[in-house]
Protein backbone atom coordinates (compact mmCIF):
# COMPACT_ATOMS: atom_id res chain seq x y z
CA UNK A 1 0.00 0.00 0.00
CA UNK A 2 2.73 2.49 0.96
CA UNK A 3 4.18 1.88 -2.89
CA UNK A 4 0.73 3.02 -4.13
CA UNK A 5 0.49 5.69 -1.92
CA UNK A 6 4.04 7.37 -3.17
CA UNK A 7 3.41 6.19 -6.84
CA UNK A 8 -0.54 8.20 -6.76
CA UNK A 9 1.68 10.98 -4.78
CA UNK A 10 4.15 11.38 -7.76
CA UNK A 11 1.79 11.10 -10.33
CA UNK A 12 -0.24 14.10 -8.64
CA UNK A 13 2.65 16.09 -8.47
CA UNK A 14 3.95 15.51 -12.34
CA UNK A 15 0.27 16.46 -13.21
CA UNK A 16 0.20 19.76 -10.88
CA UNK A 17 3.41 20.46 -12.77
CA UNK A 18 2.60 19.47 -16.31
CA UNK A 19 -0.60 21.98 -15.86
CA UNK A 20 1.79 24.54 -14.06
CA UNK A 21 3.82 25.24 -16.89
CA UNK A 22 1.36 25.05 -19.53
CA UNK A 23 -0.59 27.83 -17.33
CA UNK A 24 1.97 30.36 -15.85
CA UNK A 25 3.23 31.89 -19.66
CA UNK A 26 -0.43 32.64 -20.22
CA UNK A 27 -0.93 33.77 -16.08
CA UNK A 28 1.70 36.59 -16.50
CA UNK A 29 1.39 37.77 -19.92
CA UNK A 30 -2.21 38.18 -18.65
CA UNK A 31 -1.52 40.12 -15.82
CA UNK A 32 0.76 42.66 -17.46
CA UNK A 33 -1.76 43.41 -20.22
CA UNK A 34 -4.78 43.55 -18.15
CA UNK A 35 -2.43 46.58 -15.66
CA UNK A 36 -1.31 47.97 -19.28
CA UNK A 37 -5.02 48.09 -20.40
CA UNK A 38 -6.18 49.72 -17.34
CA UNK A 39 -3.10 52.04 -17.09
CA UNK A 40 -3.35 52.84 -20.42
CA UNK A 41 0.57 51.97 -20.83
CA UNK A 42 2.12 53.14 -24.45
CA UNK A 43 4.11 50.62 -25.78
CA UNK A 44 1.86 48.59 -28.71
CA UNK A 45 3.32 45.83 -30.40
CA UNK A 46 7.07 46.04 -28.64
CA UNK A 47 4.86 46.35 -25.04
CA UNK A 48 3.46 42.89 -25.86
CA UNK A 49 6.50 41.07 -27.17
CA UNK A 50 8.62 42.43 -23.81
CA UNK A 51 5.31 40.28 -21.91
CA UNK A 52 5.84 37.23 -23.78
CA UNK A 53 9.56 37.50 -23.16
CA UNK A 54 9.08 37.98 -19.39
CA UNK A 55 6.96 35.37 -19.09
CA UNK A 56 9.22 32.64 -21.01
CA UNK A 57 11.71 34.41 -18.75
CA UNK A 58 9.56 33.64 -15.66
CA UNK A 59 8.89 30.12 -16.62
CA UNK A 60 12.19 29.37 -17.49
CA UNK A 61 13.03 30.46 -13.85
CA UNK A 62 10.37 28.89 -12.18
CA UNK A 63 9.90 25.62 -13.98
CA UNK A 64 12.72 23.94 -12.90
CA UNK A 65 12.69 24.59 -9.31
CA UNK A 66 9.10 23.35 -8.98
CA UNK A 67 9.31 20.06 -10.60
CA UNK A 68 12.68 19.61 -8.78
CA UNK A 69 10.69 20.77 -5.78
CA UNK A 70 7.87 18.18 -6.70
CA UNK A 71 10.14 15.14 -7.09
CA UNK A 72 11.96 15.77 -3.53
CA UNK A 73 10.42 13.28 -0.99
CA UNK A 74 7.53 15.38 0.87
CA UNK A 75 9.61 15.15 4.24
CA UNK A 76 12.55 17.37 2.76
CA UNK A 77 10.12 20.28 1.24
CA UNK A 78 11.08 23.42 2.07
CA UNK A 79 8.77 25.25 0.40
CA UNK A 80 5.29 24.84 -1.69
CA UNK A 81 4.78 25.12 -5.82
CA UNK A 82 2.71 27.92 -5.06
CA UNK A 83 5.87 29.88 -3.37
CA UNK A 84 8.02 29.37 -6.26
CA UNK A 85 4.98 30.90 -8.73
CA UNK A 86 5.51 33.85 -6.39
CA UNK A 87 8.46 34.04 -6.36
CA UNK A 88 8.43 33.79 -10.56
CA UNK A 89 6.63 37.24 -10.71
CA UNK A 90 10.26 39.30 -11.13
CA UNK A 91 9.86 39.39 -15.00
CA UNK A 92 6.81 40.78 -14.93
CA UNK A 93 7.45 43.25 -12.28
CA UNK A 94 10.50 44.42 -13.81
CA UNK A 95 8.68 44.78 -17.14
CA UNK A 96 5.68 46.38 -15.97
CA UNK A 97 8.36 49.17 -14.05
CA UNK A 98 10.24 49.67 -17.22
CA UNK A 99 7.24 50.94 -18.81
CA UNK A 100 6.38 53.51 -16.36
CA UNK A 101 3.57 51.09 -14.24
CA UNK A 102 2.28 52.82 -11.11
CA UNK A 103 2.41 50.29 -8.34
CA UNK A 104 -0.97 48.43 -6.85
CA UNK A 105 -2.56 50.08 -3.60
CA UNK A 106 -2.07 46.42 -1.49
CA UNK A 107 -3.26 45.68 2.10
CA UNK A 108 -0.48 46.39 4.72
CA UNK A 109 -0.32 42.16 4.80
CA UNK A 110 0.52 42.03 1.22
CA UNK A 111 3.06 44.85 1.56
CA UNK A 112 4.67 42.65 4.33
CA UNK A 113 4.45 39.38 2.73
CA UNK A 114 5.14 39.68 -0.51
CA UNK A 115 7.70 43.31 -0.90
CA UNK A 116 8.58 42.54 -4.54
CA UNK A 117 5.07 42.20 -5.73
CA UNK A 118 4.60 45.97 -6.26
CA UNK A 119 1.63 45.49 -9.10
CA UNK A 120 -0.11 42.47 -7.02
CA UNK A 121 0.80 39.12 -9.16
CA UNK A 122 1.64 37.23 -6.72
CA UNK A 123 -1.13 34.38 -6.65
CA UNK A 124 -3.08 33.80 -3.09
CA UNK A 125 -4.40 30.74 -4.46
CA UNK A 126 -3.57 27.85 -7.94
CA UNK A 127 -6.55 29.02 -9.24
CA UNK A 128 -5.75 32.79 -9.14
CA UNK A 129 -2.67 31.75 -11.56
CA UNK A 130 -5.48 29.45 -13.82
CA UNK A 131 -8.73 27.99 -13.09
CA UNK A 132 -7.47 24.64 -14.19
CA UNK A 133 -4.85 24.68 -11.60
CA UNK A 134 -7.37 24.53 -8.79
CA UNK A 135 -8.11 20.71 -8.96
CA UNK A 136 -4.67 19.19 -9.71
CA UNK A 137 -3.45 21.80 -6.74
CA UNK A 138 -6.08 20.15 -4.63
CA UNK A 139 -5.19 16.52 -5.66
CA UNK A 140 -1.84 17.06 -5.02
CA UNK A 141 -2.11 18.48 -1.64
CA UNK A 142 -4.28 15.98 -0.40
CA UNK A 143 -2.16 13.46 -1.57
CA UNK A 144 0.97 15.12 -0.18
CA UNK A 145 -0.89 15.06 3.33
CA UNK A 146 -2.40 11.59 3.59
CA UNK A 147 1.50 10.51 2.58
CA UNK A 148 2.23 12.75 5.65
CA UNK A 149 0.05 11.49 7.88
CA UNK A 150 0.11 8.04 7.10
CA UNK A 151 4.27 8.20 7.68
CA UNK A 152 3.71 9.99 11.09
CA UNK A 153 1.27 7.93 12.23
CA UNK A 154 3.63 4.51 11.19
CA UNK A 155 6.42 6.39 13.25
CA UNK A 156 3.56 6.46 16.38
CA UNK A 157 3.72 10.63 16.21
CA UNK A 158 0.03 10.59 14.91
Amino acid sequence: MDEDMDRALAEKAEALADAIEVAVGPWLIGAVRRIAAAQRLAGGDRFVLAAETAAKQAKAEVMPRIRELLGTDIDAQATTPLTLLREGIGPATALLVEFGARPARREDFAVRAFPQDLFGLAPAAFEDVAPELRDPGIEWGAAKAFVHLRRRRAEGVA
